[in-house]
């Protein structure tokens, strides 16, 4: 097992899963602190890298295309379909998937970057989509309170109040209830500029291209502090709905392994068999203390070489 410990948060990497602690430190966003710890499985990365910086450096996590329900920081490829429904983005403090890290712990930066780049290696994940969440989304019951509305989530319906804020039309309609099986998309879009951001409903047989101001499946945001909280509404109510890539007729849970259409893996030779043997043999030697550090990352990186 690795960790790295710091002021914005803890992560943990056990050889299956890494284990995200959001930090009690100021700078560490409302969202991070409501979400709360993270279990990310090994088969949901597609990566990890680390970033120095003159004053602090950044782990981040990239993760394969629809293992988790939006929404996300727009930091991977266009293809994304999840992403179609929550083109907003998280900032910095927000984004549960980055960490940053003090000058002097880069190099533990640096050593729990390999070791998670080498349990992907050694387990051959692959990096492209998945059509099943791998991650189960913010936990329900769910109310948050921002913009001109507060939304309730209890898993199964979505209840929207309006306050003094909201519009006079939208207000006369009041208090909307809709059922998860009547929604088709979630969209949340945070304030940007002079922009407002809105979190919209989208239901079956009633969609609607009003703007958020005036939509009653819509509360309407203007960039205060707990509009983020909203993401974790949007994230709770999508992860309930059939994934966005799955097959037509093929709904899988949340959670659930994803069994979908995968590319095959190139067929390993016996020198590449011999190569992962092998690393597996130096972590273990690594672990027991056999091998200092600099030892075993030596020799990881002239196997490595030859792969």
């Amino acid at each position: 097992m690795v960790e790295i410990i710091q002021k914005d948060g803890t992560w943990t990497f056990d050889g299956q899963a890494l284990r995200l602690t959001p930090g009690r430190d100021r700078n560490v966003g409302l969202l991070r602190r409501t979400l709360g710890e993270l279990v990310v499985p090994l088969e949901a990365l597609a990566g990890i890298s680390f970033e120095q910086g003159k004053k602090a450096g950044r782990l981040r996590l990239r993760l394969r295309d629809g293992a988790d329900p939006p929404p996300l920081p727009e930091r991977r490829g266009g293809g994304d379909p999840h992403l179609l429904a929550a083109r907003g983005r998280l900032t910095e403090p927000h984004d549960p998937y980055q960490l940053t890290v003090e000058p002097d712990r880069h190099g533990v930066a640096e050593y729990f970057t390999e070791e998670v780049r080498t349990a992907l290696l050694l387990d051959q994940v692959p990096a492209g989509p998945v059509t099943a969440y791998l991650l189960p989304g913010p936990s329900v019951p769910l109310s948050v309170s921002a913009g001109d509305g507060t939304v309730s989530f209890d898993g199964e319906r979505v209840r929207l109040e309006w306050n003094w804020k909201t519009e006079d039309a939208k207000a006369a309609a009041g208090t909307r209830t809709l059922a998860l099986t009547d929604l088709i998309a979630v969209e949340w879009q945070p304030a940007s500029g002079l922009e407002n951001g809105h979190l919209r409903f989208v239901a079956r047989h009633a969609p609607t291209k009003a703007p958020a101001k005036y939509d009653p499946n819509s509360v309407e945001l203007w960039g205060f502090k707990k509009d983020p909280l909203m993401a974790l509404v949007a994230a709770a109510v999508q992860a309930r709905l059939p994934h966005p890539a799955a097959p037509a007729g093929d709904v899988v849970a949340p959670g659930e392994p994803d069994t979908g259409p995968q590319p095959a893996p190139t067929p390993s030779g016996d020198d590449h068999d011999a190569l992962l043997r092998r690393l597996r043999e130096l972590g273990e030697l690594h672990r027991s203390g056999v091998l200092t550090d600099e030892e075993f990352t030596l020799a990881k990186q002239a196997i490595l070489k030859n792969m």
